[in-house]
């Protein structure tokens, strides 16, 4: 067994104990950065002359070709070292010799998997906001060829005002836009380096923390050693993140999952992301939006579970952070498929326009208009809004819409109803006539303005 730690002890780990206390089953998905914060080590020492030279060269070239045999797949990772830091070193000491044992000098593994998670958490903050980046390019592509399609918005579910698709489409743009910016801010204050933090309490070595943070891209070093190592803030903020995402993305697969029902055909599903039914030959359900919003639960859960597994610790390292990883790594798996997903349906969903224009004629979503009409005719808008819920109680009974009323029955109610009504209550003058900025009326100006948010 590869281990880092055996000369205090005189006899091997219980089998059982080794297993349950390895990690390298879930964390050798960090070999390359892993590798990556070894070579800049190395440099380090060597530059400080704590190796010489000649042994950081070996180092690195060492290094390197661990790297390169396991990215061809000629070196498995096996399962007889603790986890992946054991395993890198181990067989750099296997092929280089006693170089490779002075590798790890000024580091513990404390700080060497904190930067391994910072590194491997920066990576995927970057991919997750590119794959965000996509999906609201989408998102903005559906807005702009549905600009003049017109639907119901609803609140409680019910139909309360007519709009575009685009307008409703742009709520959901805005959402994806703060999750980038989450993401962004996350980024940048994480972006400090642990490496060199030593177990706790630094070293007596003269490292220069700040060249190997900025070889790894980092803005400067930690300033506190014990902070350094058991600092698990930055992957609870892109645990959130990630929850407040999904949680976005469930909002939306509801949406869909709704407007796919037989009920509303607002949305018809390509075949593509759709599947049947093993009994009934006519279904066709919207599973990738309901596997979207099942698997959000999933990302709540690694949040609280991180967010569970700290809230006791004292300071420094405990070996409850290993718990981190596999909650991490599934919830960045998790959200990066489903934004995937996502974007392919999306980009594929057919809108069923005249369903959506049938539908925001029905449900009297005018009456608002129609309430303002009499608001501009002079009428105080308290008593504009009692007319209008009558009128609306009248069409109830008569089961019809408020413009199929004639004029002199509209008199009935207040003598303020005039022929251009019909016009003030239409659908396009509802949607198009609201101007105020963020309103449907306004999303071209919009849609622009989300082009330049997403660059």
């Amino acid at each position: 067994m590869a281990i880092l730690w055996g000369g205090r002890f005189t006899k091997d780990n219980d089998k059982e104990m080794f297993d349950f206390n390895e990690s390298l089953s879930f964390d050798k998905r960090l070999y390359k950065v892993d590798i990556t914060g070894s070579l800049a080590h190395a440099e380090m020492l060597g530059k400080q002359g704590i190796i010489s030279i000649e042994e950081a060269e070996d180092i690195t070239k060492g290094l390197k070709s661990i790297l390169g045999d396991i990215e061809s797949d000629s070196l498995k990772i096996n399962s007889a070292a603790e986890d992946i830091h054991s395993f890198v070193e181990a067989e750099l000491i296997k092929r280089i010799g006693d170089t490779g044992k002075k590798l790890h000098t000024g580091r513990s593994r404390n700080d060497q998997v904190a930067l391994d998670m910072k590194l491997y958490t920066r990576e995927q903050i970057d991919s997750i906001t590119l794959l965000l980046k996509d999906f609201i390019d989408v998102i903005i592509y559906k807005m702009e060829e549905n600009t003049d399609t017109y639907m119901p918005a609803f609140t409680h579910l019910q139909k309360a005002q007519p709009t575009n698709l685009a307008h409703y489409l742009g709520a959901y743009v805005e959402m994806f836009l703060r999750d980038k910016d989450r993401l962004k801010d996350i980024r940048k204050r994480m972006n400090l380096s642990p490496l060199g933090a030593g177990a706790l309490c630094g070293t007596t070595y003269d490292l220069d923390r700040d060249f190997v943070a900025e070889k790894l891209g980092f803005d400067t070093a930690t300033f506190n050693s014990m902070d350094s190592v058991s600092d698990r803030d930055y992957l609870i903020e892109t645990l959130s993140a990630i929850s407040i995402i999904m949680m976005h993305l469930s909002r939306f697969s509801e949406e869909i999952i709704i407007w796919n029902s037989n009920e509303y055909r607002f949305v018809e599903i390509d075949d593509a992301y759709s599947t049947g039914s093993s009994i009934m030959p006519q279904k066709k359900n919207p599973d990738v939006a309901e596997l979207v919003r099942g698997k959000t639960g999933r990302t709540y859960g690694a949040l609280i579970s991180l967010l569970t597994t700290m809230k006791g610790l004292p300071l420094a390292y405990n070996k409850d952070m290993q718990e981190d990883k596999e909650v991490a790594f599934d919830a960045m798996d998790t959200v990066s498929k489903c934004i995937s997903i996502f974007t392919k349906m999306l980009y594929t969903l057919k809108f069923n326009n005249d369903v959506l224009a049938e539908s925001a004629m029905k449900g009297y979503t005018n009456a608002t208009d129609a309430a303002d009409y009499l608001v501009k005719k002079g009428m105080p808008f308290r008593d504009a809004h009692s007319v209008i819920g009558r009128l609306v109680l009248l069409c109830l009974e008569k089961d019809c819409a408020i413009e199929d009323l004639s004029v002199s029955k509209l008199k009935e109610l207040s003598e303020l109803f005039d022929e251009d009504v019909y016009d003030a209550i239409s659908l396009k003058t509802c949607v198009e006539r609201r101007m105020t900025k963020g309103a449907p009326g306004e999303i071209k100006k919009a849609i622009e303005h989300y082009k330049d948010l997403n660059k």
